[in-house]
């Protein structure tokens, strides 16, 4: 039984709160969501919740239209819209996380938001179960050194707990999590395995192209074709969704160890997940 003063409508305006909610039970609460949180729990987008372009360009009043008693965004957020989303008299959570252990915390928030601690904590525990069970499979291998990037113009390395996740997943990261970096600074470094996950993009990244227009083509990591596009949603969005990506870098980074994910992979891997052609770059 849900306590009285719980959230009981939630407009969504991060994927990850509305993955957290279903993850815990809890998405019959949220009454409006981007499309992007339909992406990644697609029964959202059942025709019972409005569903809002993205959360910078939704308009306030289509948002407090659907009545919410919470407002969760991502920090920094529009400050007109905050205003007016408080004015409407809900609540308003906003979410910027950059750890493992920041998300942890968001979990943990948002299911004491709509008196679910307990689920939340199971979450919590799971994801940290999974994390450590890949890291102790990897424990004494090669650490092979792995950039991945978030964004390609211009070139952003993969935030911190992408950093975390690729070292749980038995690789070194290079560069400086969530910051600019130029290709040559990269070549330098000569990664052995490249992972793009671009915001937005979904698995939609020109691999062969930015190989080739940033002559990256001697690279360890393109030599022996391990190049790889991981769909975003997988290790951008800070949910329990980055346990996918989890596997995806997994495999990228030791196939050897996890072969499993290319001979026979879940439903999300095909959409998830896919090789450079290196046909094309030479």
């Amino acid at each position: 039984m849900p306590m009285t003063h719980s959230a009981r409508r939630i407009a969504c305006l991060q994927p990850s709160a509305t993955v957290i909610l279903y993850a815990i039970g809890e998405l019959d609460r949220v009454v409006a969501c981007t499309r992007y949180c339909a992406d990644v729990v697609p029964a959202v987008a059942d025709g019972s919740r409005i569903i809002l372009a993205d959360s910078w360009t939704a308009d306030t009043a289509e948002i407090t239209s659907s009545r919410p008693d919470l407002v969760i965004a991502a920090v920094p957020y529009q400050e007109k819209a905050v205003s007016e989303i408080l004015k409407a008299g809900a609540r308003f959570l906003g979410l910027a996380p950059k750890t493992l252990e920041d998300i942890y915390t968001d979990i943990a928030t948002i299911a004491g938001a709509v008196g679910a601690m307990n689920r939340g904590e199971q979450l919590i525990a799971a994801m940290r179960s999974r994390i450590e069970g890949t890291r102790a499979l990897t424990a004494g291998c090669a650490r092979p050194r792995v950039f991945c990037e978030e964004w390609g113009k211009p070139l952003i390395a993969s935030g911190m707990w992408v950093a975390e996740l690729v070292e749980a997943a038995g690789g070194d990261f290079v560069g400086v999590p969530g910051r600019q970096v130029t290709p040559e600074k990269i070549a330098r470094l000569n990664p052995e395995v490249i992972v793009a996950a671009w915001c937005g993009a979904g698995d939609r990244v020109p691999l062969e192209k930015i190989i080739r227009d940033r002559s990256w083509q001697s690279t360890t990591a393109a030599i022996n074709g391990r190049v790889f596009c991981i769909c975003d949603e997988f290790l951008n969005t800070p949910a329990p969704t980055l346990l996918q990506g989890l596997d995806a870098l997994a495999f990228a980074i030791h196939p050897e160890i996890f072969p499993q994910h290319e001979r026979n992979p879940p439903d999300y891997w095909r959409s998830a997940f896919h090789r450079v052609e290196f046909a094309a770059v030479s």
